[in-house]
């Protein structure tokens, strides 16, 4: 084994979780009945500033979409985590995520004094109260990574949400290659068509991982990555 599983989490469909999780551990996301969105913000623990970029991320690899073996690039250019595995192949970064207004707008009223624990939940605001609890604010929030959806182009280059991509038992695993704080929202993706109230649920385990190879394939699947991960282990020398 490459990892072991520190502990294990159920985050709630509509619910919400964050963590500071230390480099060298990490995190893997299981969809457990299929259908799940996981929206996930990352912002380096010690300096918050710092945070997920998805420009640099995608261009720095020619990609338009996360899987394993990429990275997640920071607005430093730093490395902050490693897609180590994924037997998904396709998580959506570059369509946002849910706000109040479109879920208003697409689901109706439903508030926690009607609904309970069932109530209608957003990703900003679940963002917001969790990056709260770090000091941090609005002026944080930045387009997240949405585990679990895949938002695909036509030729005309419309894009369009692909309905029935993930399965139960899909996941995906992040490597965090340095102290990073890691908030997600379990809440439908904005592009959703459905307009049923009925969020799935995602487990957390919470990893450490043996030190990575010098031939990682996260380090070498593209040149660009080797300078990256030289320019993140200079801050740890």
């Amino acid at each position: 084994m490459t990892e072991t599983v520190l502990f294990s989490e159920t985050i709630p469909g509509g619910a919400s979780w964050s963590m500071r999780v230390r480099r060298g551990n990490g995190i893997r996301l299981v969809d457990l009945e299929g259908g799940a969105n996981a929206s996930v913000l990352l912002h380096r623990a010690d300096d918050p500033l710092e945070r997920y970029n998805l420009p640099d991320t995608l261009k720095a690899q020619f990609i338009a979409y996360i899987t394993a073996p990429f990275v997640l690039y920071s607005d430093m250019g730093h490395v902050l985590a490693s897609v180590v595995h994924d037997n998904l192949g396709w998580h959506d970064t570059i369509t946002g995520a849910s706000d109040a207004e479109g879920v208003l707008a697409k689901f109706g009223e439903g508030t926690y004094q009607s609904m309970k624990n069932d109530r209608h939940t957003n990703a900003r605001d679940h963002f917001l109260v969790e990056l709260g609890k770090y000091g941090l604010g609005e002026r944080d929030l930045v387009p997240p990574v949405n585990f679990f959806t895949k938002v695909a182009p036509s030729e005309d280059g419309a894009l369009s949400f692909v309905e029935g991509h993930s399965h139960a038992g899909a996941s995906v695993t992040l490597r965090m290659e340095m102290d990073v704080l890691v908030t997600i929202s379990v809440t439908p993706h904005p592009m959703d068509p459905s307009t049923t109230w009925k969020p799935k649920p995602v487990m957390v385990d919470v990893l450490k991982f043996l030190p990575p190879c010098v031939d990682d394939a996260s380090r070498t699947v593209r040149e660009q990555n080797r300078r990256g991960f030289a320019l993140t282990e200079r801050l740890y020398l």
